[in-house]
């Protein structure tokens, strides 16, 4: 049985479904292939069911020091099983929600494992689709004139640190626990691998973490990172930089896993009840059908131009599958744009240096454009402000005062380089940071903007002002 379609996309994660979306508006007959639940790794095993328990984990911290304010609780205890509850609660109406979505947008969605087909009495180019359903006993043939593939990314296990799902964790099981441990060691100081010592923390568990590198958070400007790890070795999370561990020490016991590591050219010894494997991720390219195509792979992703399109000029591919910045709201926007560049539309390239980054720990993180250490790499002559949340009001009235905002200038044209923070909800305040980007605004427009008195957002002001030597409150 074949159907034939306007576009195909191979992957029903936030890229898949709005670029589905996307597509509809613009009057293309859509198909979706999908073999696990709609929404992808966002909804179901990353941003979502994460951000779900970063929040329980903050309230709970909250809690212990409710005294601070004024609030006497006793007996304050954490039910770890209502707070997994709670997530799925979430991601389940959120579920539902890009369900409905693709029945508003009369969008076919095929559950079932989608592979690209080569040249065939169907096409007499690559591109037809071959999805696999209900455990192989029924097959279908999508024709498409387009091709997106938005097949995602998957957690990068090492070599002899297999995975069992007991003691030894990626971020996928570990959303699955249903009893938190006493202790924890995560090797991988990157985003992830900080959010859950965060999290962890947050909740009461003895957390480790073992990176690589010379610092922690590798893509931030270094005193973000550095920040971040004075504060959260300050709550009591240990950090070993510098340390590489050796795969083949590991050991597993009841309730226990043991592990070594050169840390500093000495090796060291470290136990705990679990292990969390937080090592990147790495493109979903395998049994998809590229070897049918002229599709090219490089370094694990699939290689596209500027407009998403491969070797094969009708079949395109974004969001973690080709690699750069994995994330869901990058992967949406290039879906974006690969639809309307195959409609015509004309749309602009992508500026990856007006993306904002975020990390949802406590304290959050968020940042856009260059680092200090990248501007200047880049032959850039480097202004810089910063302003600490200690001297701002709302952030002494909110209990939250660690932390700061960084603002990178060019000196010769005043143009805003790059914006760090690191504080409270500094995740939602980088939106100002990214429209600032967008406009190509100059730090002292932003300087000149007024700020609600008493916001946290006032730190950003008082940032850009600081960059020519004027902040008010420092």
């Amino acid at each position: 049985m074949a159907e034939e379609y306007d576009l195909v996309i191979l992957g029903g994660g936030t890229g898949g479904y709005v670029a589905a979306i996307r597509a509809t508006q613009l009057d293309l007959k859509v198909a979706l292939v999908e073999k696990g639940k709609l929404g992808g790794t966002c909804l179901h095993k990353g941003c979502i069911p994460s951000k779900a328990l970063l929040r329980s984990a903050e309230v709970f911290s909250t809690v212990q020091k409710a005294d601070q304010f004024g609030v006497k609780i006793d007996g304050a205890a954490l039910d770890f099983t209502s707070v997994q509850n709670r997530k799925e609660q979430i991601v389940t109406q959120l579920h539902r929600g890009v369900e409905m979505l693709m029945k508003k947008g009369k969008i076919d969605v095929y559950k079932g494992h989608g592979r690209i087909l080569g040249p065939s009495i169907f096409s007499p180019t690559p591109g037809t689709i071959s999805v696999e359903m209900n455990n192989g006993e029924d097959n279908m043939m999508l024709i498409p004139r387009n091709v997106i593939i938005a097949t995602g990314s998957s957690p990068r296990v090492l070599p002899g640190m297999e995975i069992d799902g007991e003691a030894v964790l990626t971020s996928d099981e570990a959303l699955k626990m249903e009893q938190l441990p006493k202790s924890m060691l995560i090797v991988g100081g990157g985003v992830i691998g900080i959010e859950w010592a965060s999290m962890l923390n947050d909740f009461g568990v003895d957390v480790t973490v073992i990176e690589y590198g010379p610092r922690i958070l590798p893509t931030e400007d270094a005193d973000i990172a550095k920040e971040a790890e004075r504060l959260l070795k300050k709550r009591g999370v240990t950090f070993k930089t510098n340390a590489k561990v050796l795969a083949e020490t590991l050991e597993k016991g009841d309730n226990s896993v043991v592990i070594e590591a050169e840390v500093g050219g000495v090796s060291e010894r470290f136990t705990a009840e679990k292990m969390l494997v937080s090592v990147g991720r790495t493109p979903n390219v395998n049994d998809i059908g590229l070897e049918n195509t002229d599709i090219e792979v490089i370094d694990g992703a699939i290689a596209v131009n500027e407009w998403y399109q491969t070797k094969e000029s009708h079949i395109y591919a974004i969001g973690d599958v080709i690699g750069g910045m994995q994330l869901a709201h990058v992967a949406s926007h290039e879906g974006i744009l690969a639809v309307e560049h195959m409609t015509d539309h004309k749309p602009e390239p992508l500026n990856y240096l007006t993306v904002a980054r975020c990390v949802y720990s406590h304290p959050e993180m968020a940042s856009i454009g260059l680092s200090e250490a990248e501007a200047k790499e880049k032959g850039y002559e480097v202004k810089v402000g910063t302003f600490p949340f200690q001297a701002i009001g709302k952030a002494l009235v909110y209990g939250e005062s660690d932390g700061f905002v960084k603002i990178l200038s060019d000196k010769k044209t005043d143009d805003l380089l790059g914006v760090h923070m690191i504080g409270p909800h500094v995740t939602d305040m980088i939106s100002e940071a990214a429209l600032a980007k967008v406009l190509d605004a100059a730090h002292w427009e932003v300087a000149h903007t007024i700020h609600p008195h008493p916001t946290l957002s006032e730190v950003v002001g008082e940032a850009a002002l600081a960059v020519d030597g004027k902040a008010i409150h420092f």
